[in-house]
Parts: C-alpha cells; sequence; structure tokens
C-alpha cells in the first residue's frame, strides 16, 4: 500500500515525489491493526495493488515531465553557454514554466490519491483499526523527522 508506507526506520523505502513511498508498508501496517477479517485483508490487498498502479503511473509521468524539463532548460543555452537570441531564451523559459504548472497538477493527483488511500481505508476498517493506523502513521512520521534530524545534525566531513 505505497500511499500508506509506515516502514519503521531499520526499513525505510526511499521516499519519492509521489508519496509516502514505501511499497513494503502494508505488511507493517497490517500487524499493528491485527485482527484483520478474510475480507478487509481482500480489500487492503486490492487498494494496496490499485494505489500502486496509480502511483507507479504518477511516477512514470513526473520522470517524463522532469526529463522534457530539464531538455527545455538545457536547449535555452546557447552552445557557449549563453542565452543567444533573447526572443527564443525568453521561449524557452516560458515553455518550461508551463512543465512547473505541469508538475504541479502532478503534484496535487497524488496529494488526491494519498486522500483517497485514506478514505478507502477508513471505510475498510472499523474505528479501533483506523484509530491505530493513524496512529502507526504519526508514529512513522516522529520516526522520520528525527532520522532527519540526526542526519541534518551529521558532522560534515
Amino acid at each position: 500500500m505505497a500511499p500508506l508506507g509506515l516502514e519503521g526506520p531499520q526499513g525505510m523505502a526511499p521516499r519519492g515525489p509521489e508519496g509516502w513511498g514505501s511499497r513494503h508498508g502494508a505488511s507493517l501496517l497490517i500487524n499493528q491493526l491485527e485482527p484483520l477479517t478474510e475480507q478487509q485483508l481482500l480489500a487492503i490487498n486490492n487498494l494496496q495493488q490499485s494505489s500502486q498502479q496509480a502511483e507507479d503511473a504518477l511516477s512514470q509521468g513526473m520522470k517524463a515531465l522532469q526529463q522534457s524539463l530539464a531538455e527545455t532548460l538545457a536547449g535555452s543555452l546557447g552552445p557557449s553557454g549563453s542565452s543567444g537570441n533573447v526572443a527564443n531564451y525568453m521561449g524557452q523559459m516560458a515553455m518550461a514554466m508551463g512543465k512547473l504548472g505541469t508538475l504541479e497538477g502532478f503534484i496535487r493527483q497524488a496529494d488526491n490519491l494519498r486522500q483517497q488511500t485514506l478514505q478507502q481505508m477508513h471505510r475498510i476498517l472499523t474505528t479501533r483499526q483506523s484509530a491505530r493506523a493513524l496512529l502507526a502513521i504519526t508514529d512513522y512520521f516522529s520516526q522520520l523527522r528525527a532520522l532527519s534530524s540526526f542526519w541534518l545534525a551529521r558532522p560534515l566531513e
């Protein structure tokens, strides 16, 4: 269940631009919510698969957009690294700004995917299980913030 990835610090997966980013978080989440009925397990598995497909599609679109944006920005510089023709440069920058607007759309889609996944999980789980899931998510983000602080505070060589 990628949008609900809850890997602990020992098994943390890299976080992508599309969401919480763990492909293995469902097993941790399921362990936190036991006992689950067979119907709940099936529904969670289906939600995980559909969310992963949507996340993969967003990731592919983001990669294509990033590549296109990099090519646009690289094309805006002349062979000597200067802007050359100002009109051409301005046109390239306008295209790049448009692509950044498309990037914003991808971010909105990823956010919508997270929200939809949480809403679906709320429908699948009991109130008690939903509360446990939210506590597990909160704990995960707390651990992530602590790891981030340690990383930033590390001595640089």
